[in-house]
């Protein structure tokens, strides 16, 4: 059964969603649009909705104060100014604390809530609005400000009372729209008895918190007429009257005086008039059926406990496997029919739990309009963001650790690569810069591109900058990949002086190690005065993955099919022997460096030619085309990552471990980090605390 708890949690789950798009959404407020500006309205109104049924009170007050200046932009009474659009993103961040703090059960510093909130209010008095509900005073501005007691008729002379039913449209909260302002339009004419009718509330485990399931009944005791009444209530843009003797067209009633103790009118059972559109959806399934149908929320915890058994799943199936392999022959047969089967369903399951695991990179996209926005304020430079396939899924835990690495990236590419306005115009180019940011399914990777039409690189003032700092040989000539790779390098800044932005040189560097963490490549493309394209490759989840089973030495390693080029067995010729065990081999008319990997790894083998193994061609971002030796390829097989770093720490050349049909523990490599070993022409992996690891995990 559904608890308070669990509806707790999905409030604040779905606030986790409003607050992305709300902080998208005002990044592009100056722009005018009015679907825009409804959107961050909704958001808003969403948190105030929740919040209030939760009894947060300094959530619902916040979101009130933030709420009201949105609506004066509705209705055009304010401007979406540059100076608005920032005090609302001060709000948004507020908001966002308030959410965690409403979360965690911690205490907000009231004094910057304070501030900000006085903001808002400031913001909405300048509007000239002279009627805009204010955050506190007199009339109904909260529940508390509206009499749910009894009214003794003797205080007023001459009253009148008024019964009415108010059952508002189920989707009301969808729509942006407030309930309680008929509420708190009645309870500025006159005092009202308020009782919720609960007739249409599910029960708990069919509840949307969503939509609306409850209607009221309003005892109104006022001076007014009743014509003045009527006209209060059909001021509101959602609702209509019907007087007893008449048919009910929509959510109100009103009846005049009712006797004492006459039961309350039901709710009125009609729906309000369609609006334009709306006729050709009237079949289409409504309410929770329909929202039941498409989606469910699932505690990703669970879906982690699913990964995990779906991953021993996978090692019971490589151990059959293996089982089956030591069988007579006319037994060894049908249960290779069954593997396979067995195969193709461990198959299904895998991707369909990876698929439950996924998410759309929208979640860190919608982060970036506002970044842009600030950089382009801060540098005095006019840049527009474009996003293409915010919608392309990859695992959560990579979406989780994606957000800083962009940040730098988009970050660099507005401080350094695109120029002034007026220095585009003096290029020929729109005084307006573009940054694109991209993401796209490519081979089994998910591959995200962070384009700008800048300056791109000036490869003289990098190799200079890199040669003044040590980073770079003072007489050796480097292409151009080695130049530009200079900017992922410890330390590395072309800025004159430092700021807020850069200048530090601490940024590119942890880029490219956080992803590189992630089991994924970095590359960087510059043209002069085009531009520049940085690209990362990523693997679609971080749990399960096809590998390349090898022989080096004694040991048994998986590496990563993606990082895999092409394998092959060298011919004599083509293989240049230079110092023991490394060497060059020429591929197509390419040298390509070769070092065997049981020699990287220091892992126990027979010296042996280069000439004699297997060669499998990897490719860094950072040290180009690299061939490990291995003695043996022993087949493709689905692994489950296991890591180690917790219990062992960083091993280099190592990214984690798996367990193989034997039962026994294999090494996954990780091809970036075996390019840095061998380039650096040292192998420090067999060192004093790496061999208790390499035994421990090898028996």
């Amino acid at each position: 059964m559904t608890t308070i708890d669990d509806l707790r949690t999905t409030f604040f789950d779905e606030c986790d969603e409003l607050l992305v798009d709300l902080e998208s959404n005002l990044a592009r407020m100056e722009e005018g649009d009015a679907d825009v500006i409804n959107a961050v309205f909704r958001a808003v109104h969403s948190i105030k909705g929740g919040a209030g049924i939760f009894g947060y009170d300094g959530l619902v007050a916040f979101s009130h104060s933030f709420e009201t200046v949105l609506d004066l932009m509705r209705q055009g009474a304010l401007e979406s100014s540059s100076a608005a659009v920032a005090t609302l993103l001060t709000a948004s961040d507020m908001l966002s604390d308030l959410v965690s703090s409403a979360r965690s059960g911690a205490a907000t510093e009231s004094e910057g809530r304070a501030q900000c909130q006085t903001a808002l209010e400031r913001l909405a008095a300048g509007s000239g609005a002279g009627d805009a509900p204010h955050t506190s005073g007199s009339g109904a501005e909260s529940f508390d400000d509206i009499a749910f007691t009894p009214v003794q008729s003797d205080h007023f002379e001459s009253t009148e009372r008024h019964t009415i039913i108010f059952r508002p449209a189920e989707h009301a909260f969808q729509e942006g729209r407030d309930p309680l302002e008929a509420l708190r339009a009645l309870g500025q004419i006159g005092e009202v008895e308020i009782a919720a009718d609960l007739d249409g509330l599910p029960a708990l485990p069919d509840l949307v918190v969503d939509q609306l399931h409850i209607g009221w009944r309003v005892v109104l005791e006022t001076a007014a007429a009743r014509d003045e009444v009527e006209r209060v209530l059909e001021g509101l843009p959602f609702a209509s009257i019907a007087f007893p003797d008449e048919p009910l067209p929509s959510s109100f009633s009103v009846d005049d005086k009712p006797e004492p103790g006459d039961p309350a009118p039901g709710p009125a059972p009609t729906e309000p008039p369609a609006k334009a559109g709306e006729d050709e959806r009237a079949n289409e399934p409504r309410g929770r059926d329909a929202t039941q149908r498409s989606t469910a929320r699932i505690d990703l915890e669970k879906i982690d406990r699913v990964v995990n058994i779906v991953g021993e799943l996978v090692i019971a199936q490589a151990m059959l496997g293996q089982i089956a392999q030591g069988l007579p022959d006319e037994s060894r047969g049908q249960i290779a029919q069954v593997l396979d089967e067995v195969l193709h369903h461990t198959r299904e399951l895998k991707d369909s739990v990876m698929a439950m695991r996924a998410q759309p990179l929208r979640t860190v996209f919608q982060k970036m309009p506002r970044l842009v926005r600030e950089l382009s304020l801060k540098t005095g430079k006019k840049v527009r963001l474009e996003t293409v396939g915010e919608g392309t899924e990859v695992d959560r835990t990579i979406i989780e650790r994606l957000s800083d690495p962009l940040t730098h990236i988009i970050r660099n590419s507005i401080d350094h690569g695109i120029e002034s306005p007026e220095a585009r115009i003096a290029a020929g180019k729109d005084g307006e810069g573009v940054v694109t940011l991209s993401a796209i399914h490519r081979g089994g990777r998910i591959v995200i591109e962070v384009r700008d039409d800048g300056r791109g690189i000036d490869r003289d003032k990098v190799l200079a900058r890199a040669r003044e700092r040590g980073l770079a040989p003072a007489n050796a000539a480097l292409s151009e990949e080695e130049v530009n790779n200079l900017i992922f390098a410890p330390g590395f800044s072309t800025a004159a002086t430092v700021s807020d932005i850069s200048g530090r040189g601490v940024g590119m560097d942890v880029v490219r190690s956080n992803i590189q963490d992630l089991g994924g490549r970095i590359a960087l493309h510059s043209q002069p005065g085009a531009g520049m394209t940085i690209q990362l490759a990523l693997p679609l989840t971080l749990a399960v993955m096809d590998g390349m089973m090898v022989r080096a030495g004694e040991d048994v390693y998986v590496l990563p099919i993606s990082a895999i080029v092409e394998c092959l067995r060298p011919q004599r010729s083509d293989v240049h022997a230079l110092i023991g065990t490394r060497g060059m081999l020429r591929l197509r008319g390419e040298l390509v460096p070769l070092v065997y990997l049981a020699e990287l790894l220091s892992a126990a083998s027979e010296a042996r030619e280069l000439s004699q193994g297997v060669v499998i061609i990897t490719e860094s971002s950072q040290s180009g085309r690299l061939g490990l030796v291995v003695d043996d390829l022993l087949g493709h097989q689905q692994v489950v990552i296991k890591n180690i770093e917790d219990s062992y720490g960083v091993i280099p050349g190592i990214a984690a471990a798996t367990i193989l049909g034997d039962g026994k523990v294999a090494f996954i490599l990780d091809a970036d980090k075996l390019a840095d070993l061998a380039a650096a022409g040292f192998s420090p992996v067999r060192g004093a605390a790496s061999a208790g690891v390499f035994s421990a995990l090898s028996h």
